[in-house]
């Protein structure tokens, strides 16, 4: 039978991958997509022959053609959308930073728990191809004991006539702050869950222009975050991340164990298992990539499990957001309890 797909919020990801994707597996059609405006929504369905455009979000989830819902909005709308989809019997498909917040991360994942329904997130997309090869090599003992993680995000740049996006508010972002929550998502895929953290940030432009109104407007969230996590299995983790770093090391990771280490950066993975790091080669078999599309059509069709990624591991990775905000906040260590 074919897989029936409403489109809410066409950003730039959703453009660039998710129509795409779904387009591409056959049995698959999009049936519609709702953007902010409608006009904004016919130029998207007029680029990509979807036939149906809708003004508002709720048309697309009580729609009874609509098998599947691809939800591409801000966070802040990403738990109401997810939980009227579920009550409505669609699958969901939830873009990254799942939620605002914890508590509706919980409500989230609760919600599909208590559904039949496929419920998945659009995962952290960072060096999947050699993903499956450094988890092989952790589990036969190459790296030994983990012991310091250290992850980039610098980026950006300093701008301070520069108008306010998305990402710099916080009633559209919640406790989210720049990348945080999908590096942590690839850092936890490697090492596991957090003991406990603390966290300190700075707001570098403390005024920026709102683009809807002109006027310059406070800014709530941090331009640039350090993080030193400590992880059950006793390795520490160390983030550093910023938008006001022009040309710093963005989207890197090295991971040093006690017997070796591995380093993912510009788009490719190095190993060092005694001597110096040498370029990781993987085999044909096992080489992964972007399929989130497949991942979530598989899953409907054929029950596959949802590991990239499930709401299970969003509420880990929320958790972990969360935990930073109070350290910001309260100016301590946090520990992060089991869930």
């Amino acid at each position: 039978m074919t897989l029936r797909v409403g489109l809410i919020g066409a950003g730039g990801n959703t453009k660039l991958r998710h129509i795409p994707g779904f387009q591409a597996i056959e049995g698959v059609d999009i049936t519609s997509v709702c953007n902010r405006s409608i006009e904004s929504g016919q130029k998207v369905a007029d680029e990509f022959g979807i036939p149906g455009v809708v003004c508002d979000w709720r048309e697309v989830v009580d729609d009874e053609a609509v098998d599947a819902i691809c939800i591409g909005t801000w966070p802040y709308m990403h738990c109401p959308m997810t939980l009227a989809g579920l009550a409505a019997g669609k699958h969901v498909l939830t873009e990254a930073r799942m939620a605002m917040s914890l508590a509706e991360a919980g409500q989230m994942h609760a919600a599909a728990q208590a559904s039949d329904r496929v419920a998945m997130i659009v995962p952290a997309p960072f060096y999947l191809a050699y993903e499956r090869t450094l988890l092989d090599m952790l589990a036969e003992g190459v790296f030994g004991d983990l012991l310091e993680i250290h992850v980039c995000g610098l980026g950006g740049g300093h701008d301070p006539g520069g108008a306010r996006t998305w990402r710099q508010r916080r009633d559209l972002s919640g406790s989210n702050i720049m990348a945080m929550g999908i590096l942590n998502e690839t850092v936890r895929r490697y090492a596991g869950h957090e003991r406990s953290l603390v966290a300190s940030g700075k707001i570098h432009v403390e005024d920026r222009v709102d683009p809807d109104t002109g006027e310059a407007v406070q800014a709530d969230i941090p331009d640039s975050l350090g993080i030193v996590a400590e992880h059950r299995n006793g390795a520490v983790a160390v983030y550093h991340l910023s938008n006001v770093a022009r040309g710093g090391r963005n989207g890197s990771f090295e991971v040093f164990g006690t017997k070796g280490a591995f380093r993912l950066e510009g788009g490719k993975a190095w190993v060092a298992t005694g001597g110096d790091f040498e370029e990781l080669k993987v085999v044909p078999e096992k080489m992964g990539g972007w399929r989130v599309e497949e991942d979530f059509v598989d899953a409907i069709r054929d029950g596959r499990p949802v590991t990239h990624t499930s709401f299970a591991d969003g509420v880990r990775y929320m958790q972990f957001t969360e935990a930073v905000q109070i350290a910001l906040v309260e100016g301590r260590r946090v520990e992060l309890g089991e869930l």
